[in-house]
């Protein structure tokens, strides 16, 4: 399993969606994504990329393992 590395926005939303999350929908201050019944919210762009702990809690959150997402690369 590779190490999780810090992504763009435009990143993050387009291997999500491989990943079979639909979106991302205006959510008021933040962007959502859904999969399901389930509510993923995107952070709002404020650098470069996000983070890997924010990237982390992102993918617990969404129910992604590691090794789907570095599948969708």
């Amino acid at each position: 399993m590779a190490r999780l590395t810090p992504v763009s926005h435009r990143e993050l939303v387009a291997r999500l969606r491989k990943l079979g999350l639909d979106g991302p929908f205006s959510g008021g201050k933040h962007l959502l994504m859904t999969r399901g019944a389930k509510r993923i919210v995107i952070p709002n762009i404020h650098g470069p990329a996000i983070g890997i702990e924010l990237l982390a809690r992102i993918l617990r959150h969404a129910g992604i393992s590691r090794e789907d997402w570095d599948a969708s690369e």
